[in-house]
């Protein structure tokens, strides 16, 4: 008796979750659509947050897969992914691009190449959100004196847990980014950095082809 209630609430859970799934499909399909957001594909688990200013541009390839929620990443840590494009920036996605519970703030332009994965809790920015000066910050003047520099993610790359990445970086094609890393400038391709601030591990082995 105990196995077959077992397996009846097996099979209900994943009736749940099946339907679960596709209302959450089905209310990112619109809030693209509603927000002007170009995605060819998709697959999201748990509800997303975006916001897009008039003005921005947002353009997502095929295959694009968010986790959302601690229940879909295994951080633990409950949350879920944030992309906030703001006034006139643009934000450009690659194809089999997979991200977990991460934050991307996009105030100028951000461009994440193909087959990246980004792994939980990690944050993107490309602005540091307020001015330096204090007489910015007094005068109202905070939002519109903030800095702002492009951040590019080459083709393949790996970027672990709880990663920040800062504005005006490069990331280059196939490199590896160590969990809980600050990157605060450039990364060669087919390369290691990790810590705080990101340093130089290693190079990564390659094919000459």
């Amino acid at each position: 008796m105990q196995y077959l209630v077992i397996r009846a609430f097996k099979c209900f859970s994943i009736f749940v979750q099946f339907i679960k799934r596709l209302l959450v499909h089905c209310w990112c399909r619109i809030m693209f659509y509603v927000k002007g957001i170009q995605v060819e594909s998709f697959m999201s688990l748990g509800v997303p947050y975006f916001h897009k200013s008039l003005g921005a541009k947002v353009k997502i390839g095929r295959n694009f897969r968010m986790n959302n929620g601690f229940r879909y990443a295994d951080s633990g840590i409950d949350g879920r992914c944030r992309i906030d494009v703001r006034d006139s920036a643009e934000l450009v996605i690659g194809d089999n691009v997979g991200i977990s519970n991460v934050t991307i703030t996009c105030h100028r332009k951000i461009t994440i190449g193909n087959n990246v994965i980004i792994g939980v809790g990690t944050q993107i920015r490309d602005t540091d959100n307020h001015s330096l000066s204090p007489d910015d910050r007094l005068n109202g003047l905070d939002w519109a004196n903030k800095a702002t520099a492009p951040v590019v993610i080459g083709d393949n790359v790996f970027i672990g847990a709880g990663v920040i990445i800062l504005k005006n970086v490069t990331i280059g094609r196939n490199s590896i980014i160590g969990a809980g890393s600050v990157v605060t400038r450039n990364v060669d391709e087919y390369s290691m950095w990790a810590e705080n601030p990101a340093r130089f591990i290693k190079h990564l082995k390659h094919n000459a082809n």
